[in-house]
């Protein structure tokens, strides 16, 4: 399992006292104020979110320590992480990206198909990677008919390919 999970990304400068717009990746946004400091990925800084309101698409934080538009410019594209721990326990069927990035992928007679690499979601639904050994990667529904079975502790998820996808003929050229 992941010790650090990201939950926020810095962007631009919001204002001239140093807050900055801050999207989250967390089911509840406003969250991020509650996990105690948000640190680098190395470590080596960390943050403490001192007051956070709703913006359109994104929220608008002030950070400790944080108080000229300057200072908030240097941090723009900072992803911002929190012990593993800190995080609430998922719901059977929920589970942290993180989670699962580096699983094993078998086929569902336990044929290796590769690993996990990543969790995408491009609006219509959550896509899991899979990196074979060799080849190119796979992207597939993240749904309970492809991915049935997910084993955290033996560290693989099950992965029933579709035998056909709809609409997937070579295209005829006249």
């Amino acid at each position: 399992m992941a010790s650090q999970i990201c939950v926020a990304r810095i962007g631009a400068a919001h204002g001239v006292r140093g807050a900055v717009k801050l999207w989250t990746f967390t089911e509840d946004p406003l969250a991020v104020k509650h996990y105690g400091p948000l640190m680098t990925r190395d470590g080596a800084r960390q943050f403490e979110v001192t007051h956070v309101r709703e913006a359109r698409d994104h929220l608008v934080a002030t950070l400790k320590g944080i108080a000229t538009r300057e200072d908030a410019e240097r941090l723009n594209g900072l992803e911002l992480y929190v012990a593993r721990e800190k995080l609430p326990e998922t719901d059977e069927g929920e589970y942290y990206h993180a989670d699962l990035i580096g699983l094993a992928a078998v086929s569902a007679a336990d044929e290796p198909l590769g690993r996990v690499i990543a969790i995408h979601n491009f609006g219509a639904g959550d896509i899991i990677e899979i990196a074979p050994a060799k080849g190119a990667t796979m992207l597939l529904p993240f749904t309970d008919a492809v991915v049935p079975t997910v084993d955290l502790a033996g560290g693989r998820v099950v992965i029933e390919l579709p035998q056909e996808i709809e609409g997937d003929e070579a295209p005829t050229l006249t």
